[in-house]
This record gives structure tokens, C-alpha cells and sequence, in this order.
């Protein structure tokens, strides 16, 4: 053959060689098939978090500094919940924790008042983790996204599924663990002030406690519950409420139980809150279940033995009080333990908890409150049978659904701060003390007027700084305006106001009293408006201005308007009334 025929042969040859090598190649090259990571281990992720705050980076762990990385965001939508009827859909997601070495303490979050919007969660989470949190108890109500029949427990402001989304990764971010607490007994208002569900009350009058008698209570409980929990897959705790039942027994269905069953309103409580906890066990099983224990405090250990619920709840035992009997409480904590409770958890508050109406946050009163508890938690090793779960330390922003708002979350934020130092820590040092007074920003701190001197550096510092001028000064200062000068007496009295007339000249004397207190007042109220509006839906901040502002300041805008409209009519006769 010609040497010029032999070349298109050479170059397939060869051409034929370098395939065969390429994909030997990329044979060996393959990777193997990977193990998947144990249950709880994540891949690294590059992407660190740039936000960092006066505290700290948002997630550092308080005993560890280093960078963490942080899990995926969540998603943008949600699959949507399968109806809860009678026999609950399996959980989409769930995991178990092992919660046996650690003691909890759980911030409350009471969301049935002053509800603060998620980008102020998203600012104060990072502090409560840095200072010792290491979890949330978040009492939603009307704010959580009910769907379908139970829509209409909503607040026109509550979270969206996706709010609830966010909250649950800013808590994870923050080493977080979310506690949903769920009333299923006492405590039902949000629901039974609704029409549809009225005649499920225990007493048709009053909205606190359901009927427990009644065909349709179980499956409206299981609802709530199935709901919550579905949005909450990874809880490893659901508390379930159940304190203060008020009016049990007094229903018509109850007495007649009662008839029937000697008289036993324990056994009546104790057999609702088994049905709650089978449904629980039956299809949560992965959560460890909290009550309130003041239903349980004064029954029959027998009693409660009897209904066999010891291996499904944990007690938690609620004393708010700065000086309570420790002698008292660990009679309590006795008694559970021979009741065969594995666990008992113990309750505390650092505000919410001195007032319903209360404004301004005692900072001493609940910081003694603690110290009392760490006592408790310090003998915890009298009771050998019985573990110590961890503490909820409750912020509660109304005593019920009803009444009016307690202390705002920020201005209660530095009292926080101090019990969860005393709750670890014990009594404050002056070391500790110039720790907390930098991390929140103030110069200094006294307990005992309950007060903090400086500017503040933390999220909601405006609105207690302004809060605090309100409640020190704003009743004082009107008072003291309209009613503490003579020449305002003589010259410009409520029968002046009412008939129109005054003398000018007397008037001018005392223009800028009234004028300018008048106009400082209303600057300071505005900016505490914008400030609130930024944390809050416009439903709490109408309310608390009107609860704790309008209140006083109309007087002082009624007086300033009139002094106005008065002086303008240049010392005309008196006005004579009509008859």
C-alpha cells in the first residue's frame, strides 16, 4: 500500500488508542459510592454569617466562640398540613433527643399579648443564647397559623407558616430549643370566646376552662395540637398547659360525672389530661410532654398514681414569688418523686408576673425570685429518684386572654438578662454586675430602684429608656400641670374651660407650662409610636398607648386645646350653658 493510503489507517489507529485510554480513565477516576454522615451531622457549609452583634455573632455558643456554620434556610413555602381528624396523619419529619444530660432553661415567649414581630426575635435571640438560654418556650395562641376550621382562632396579625419557619431557624441558629406550649384543659380563652366553640365550655358563662365531657372537646384538643405540632417536626418538648382548670366540676356534665364516680374531681382532671397524653404518645411519641403542675399539687399521690401518667408528663412546678418557701417547694418535688415522675421541672419569671397591669419591670423582685430557685436546683441531689429537666423562666405578657398588657419584652430585657446569670451563677458579684451593665450598654445598674443609667445598646433599648420616662414621669407631670399651680387653679379651672372665658393677661403667665409640657409630651409619645411600631403589630401598640399614654396625656391634650381656643377669644363674657 501507498505511504499516503497508510495515514488515514495511522490516524483511526490511534485515534481508537486515546479513546480507549480516556475511558479507562475516567473508570478509575469515578468516585465510590459515599456512606451517608451519622443521624445529626451535617456537611460544613462555607457560607459563614457577616451579621455580628454588640453580644456577640448571632449563634456563637456562650462556651464556644469559634465561627459555626449554619443549617440550610428555610424553605420558601411549605407543604400544606393534611387536615387533623380523629385518627392524625403521620408526622412528616420527627426526631429523638436525648435530653438526659442537659438542664434546661427556657426563656418564655408569651405570644397572647404584645406579640413582637419576627425581625425583633431575630435581634434578641442571639443575647438570650449568649447569656445562657438554651431554649424557648413559645405559647403562641391567636398568633399561630390555624388553617381550616380552625382559622378563626387566628389574630388578624398572627404568624404565617412561614414566620413560624423563620423563628424555628433563628432558634437553631442560636442553639435554641423550641418548646411549643399548648393549653389543653384550663386556660382555653382564644378559643372559647368563639361562637363556634362556646358550647364546649365547662361553665357556659365563663371562657377559661373546656368541658371535658363534651363528644366534640378530644377531637377540637387533638386539632390544635396536630397543627402546632406539625409545624414543629424537630421539638424534642410540647408542654400541654393544663393549670389553673377554673370552674371544674361546676358544669352540668361534670356533676354528673361526679355523681356517678364518688365525687372525684382529681380523677375527672387526671383522666382528660391521659386522653391527651395517649394522643400524644400515639402520634408525637418523640416528645417529651411538660405540664403545669398546680392541678397536681394537692390530689391523692394514689390518685395520680392510678392514672398512670407519670411515664408520659413531667411536672412543672410554678412559684413567681422573691421570697417562697423553699421548705415547701421541696415537699412538692418530694411528693412527685413517690409519685414515680422520672423528672421534675421548675418555673420562675422575670416579669409578667408582679402586676397585670404592671409597666415597668422589678428587676430585684425577680432576681431574688431566681436565687430562691438555684437554692432549689443546688439540692436537687435530696431527691436521688428524680431528675431535674430544667427551668421555664416565664415572661407572661397577660394573665389571661382578657386582661391588659404586662411589661413590654424590652423593658423587661435587662431583668432577663440578670436572671439568667442569678439562675446560673448565683448571687451577683460587682464583677458580673460591670459584665451585664457593658454587654446591655449601661453605666450602671441599681436593683433596688430597679433602674439602669446609660443609653443602652440592646434591640428595644429606645423603647426602654422612653418607657421608663412614662411610667417615672407622665401621671406626675399632668397632675402636677393641671392641678399643681394656684395661678392655673385661679385663672384657668375646669368651670373656666367649661363656660369659655379667662384673662388673657393671667393666661400668658403660664402659656409655656401648659403649651410646651403639652408639646414635649407628644414628641416623646410619637417617637415611643415609631419605635413601637418597628417591633410591634399595630393592634399591641394601639393598645398599650391607649392603656398607658392616652390615658394620662388626654387630660394634658384637652387642656392645651382649650387654652388655645380660649385665649383667642380675648377675655369675652362667660359663656352661659344651655338648659
Amino acid at each position: 500500500m501507498a505511504p499516503r493510503n497508510k495515514i488515514p489507517l495511522l490516524r483511526i489507529g490511534v485515534l481508537l488508542i486515546v479513546s480507549l485510554a480516556v475511558i479507562k480513565f475516567a473508570y478509575k477516576s469515578r468516585k465510590p459510592h459515599t456512606i451517608a454522615a451519622p443521624q445529626g451531622i451535617e456537611e460544613k457549609s462555607p457560607k459563614e454569617r457577616k451579621d455580628d452583634y454588640f453580644w456577640g455573632k448571632e449563634g456563637e455558643s456562650q462556651l464556644n466562640s469559634d465561627k459555626q456554620e449554619l443549617p440550610p434556610e428555610p424553605p420558601t413555602e411549605m407543604e400544606e398540613n393534611a387536615p387533623v381528624e380523629e385518627n392524625i396523619p403521620v408526622q412528616k419529619k420527627s426526631v429523638t433527643k436525648d435530653f438526659s444530660g442537659i438542664q434546661m432553661r427556657l426563656v418564655h415567649l408569651d405570644l397572647k399579648g404584645a406579640a413582637p414581630k419576627v425581625s425583633y426575635l431575630e435581634q434578641i435571640f442571639p443575647l438570650l443564647s449568649k447569656m445562657g438560654a438554651n431554649g424557648l418556650l413559645i405559647e403562641y395562641e391567636d398568633m399561630f397559623p390555624f388553617s381550616g376550621e380552625l382559622e378563626i382562632l387566628k389574630s388578624p396579625y398572627a404568624y404565617s407558616k412561614e414566620d413560624i419557619e423563620k423563628i424555628l431557624h433563628l432558634a437553631e441558629i442560636n442553639n435554641l430549643e423550641v418548646v411549643p406550649l399548648i393549653q389543653t384543659f384550663g386556660h382555653m380563652e382564644y378559643v372559647l370566646k368563639h361562637e363556634n366553640y362556646r358550647s364546649l365550655r365547662e361553665v357556659e358563662q365563663y371562657p377559661n376552662s373546656i368541658n371535658p365531657h363534651h363528644a366534640e372537646t378530644l377531637p377540637l384538643v387533638k386539632k390544635i395540637l396536630g397543627q402546632v405540632l406539625d409545624l414543629h417536626p424537630m421539638a424534642g418538648f410540647v408542654h400541654i398547659g393544663c393549670d389553673e382548670v377554673l370552674h371544674l366540676g361546676e358544669g352540668q356534665d361534670s356533676k354528673t360525672w361526679l355523681n356517678n364516680n364518688n365525687g372525684d374531681l382529681g380523677k375527672m382532671f387526671l383522666s382528660h389530661v391521659k386522653e391527651v397524653l395517649n394522643f400524644l404518645n400515639s402520634h408525637y411519641h418523640d416528645k417529651n410532654a411538660l405540664m403545669w403542675d398546680d392541678m397536681l399539687r394537692y390530689l391523692n399521690m394514689e390518685i395520680i398514681k392510678g392514672a398512670n401518667i407519670s411515664q408520659y408528663v413531667s411536672p412543672v412546678l410554678w412559684i413567681y414569688g422573691q421570697d417562697f418557701d423553699i421548705q415547701q417547694a421541696e415537699t412538692f418535688i418530694e411528693k412527685y418523686q413517690d409519685g414515680g415522675f422520672p423528672s421534675v421541672w421548675f418555673a420562675s419569671a422575670f416579669k409578667g408576673a408582679s402586676g397585670p397591669d404592671q409597666m415597668w419591670t422589678p428587676i430585684g423582685l425577680h432576681m431574688n425570685n431566681h436565687l430562691r430557685w438555684k437554692q432549689v436546683i443546688d439540692n436537687m441531689h435530696k431527691f436521688p429518684n428524680i431528675r431535674y429537666g430544667g427551668i421555664a423562666m416565664t415572661g407572661w405578657q397577660r394573665y389571661d386572654h382578657y386582661s391588659v398588657l404586662c411589661e413590654l419584652l424590652p423593658v423587661a430585657i435587662p431583668s432577663l438578662v440578670v436572671c439568667l446569670r442569678a439562675i446560673q451563677h448565683g448571687p451577683l458579684t460587682e464583677e458580673s454586675k460591670t459584665e451585664i451593665n457593658q454587654i446591655l450598654g449601661f453605666s450602671k445598674m441599681d436593683l433596688e430602684k430597679n433602674i439602669c443609667d446609660g443609653n443602652g445598646a440592646f434591640p428595644g433599648a429606645e423603647i426602654y429608656r422612653m418607657v421608663r420616662t412614662i411610667n417615672s414621669d407622665l401621671k406626675k407631670k399632668v397632675q402636677e400641670t393641671m392641678e399643681g399651680d394656684s395661678e392655673i387653679r385661679g385663672w384657668f379651672s375646669r368651670y373656666h374651660r367649661k363656660h369659655r372665658f379667662g384673662n388673657p393677661y393671667k393666661m400668658e403667665t403660664f402659656r409655656d407650662k401648659v403649651l410646651k409640657t403639652h408639646e414635649e409630651w407628644e414628641a416623646l409619645t410619637d417617637n415611643l409610636r415609631v419605635q413601637l411600631e418597628t417591633f410591634y403589630f399595630p393592634d399591641t401598640v394601639e393598645e398599650w398607648m391607649e392603656e398607658n399614654v392616652d390615658l394620662h396625656l388626654d387630660a394634658l391634650r384637652k387642656m392645651a386645646k382649650d387654652f388655645k381656643e380660649i385665649l383667642e377669644l380675648k377675655a369675652q363674657p362667660k359663656v352661659a350653658l344651655k338648659k
